[in-house]
């Protein structure tokens, strides 16, 4: 089982060495991400609603 796991996945042993994503690759994707999340969070501005939503108590209807 740990051989299977340490010559690769699936689609990476189809690729050539050169095609393959390094740990650098996967690194600036995950920063992409948080900057597109950060980015969208930002212009959207959604706290009124998360405040709303998640912490304010709602008053139990009479």
């Amino acid at each position: 089982m740990a051989g299977a796991a340490a010559s690769g996945s699936g689609l990476s042993k189809f690729l050539r060495p050169g095609l393959r994503p390094q740990a650098t690759d996967i690194q600036a994707a995950a920063m992409w991400g948080v900057a597109a999340a950060t980015t969208a969070l930002w212009i959207v501005q959604p706290f009124d609603w998360l405040k709303k939503t998640f912490f304010e108590k709602k008053e139990s209807e009479k």
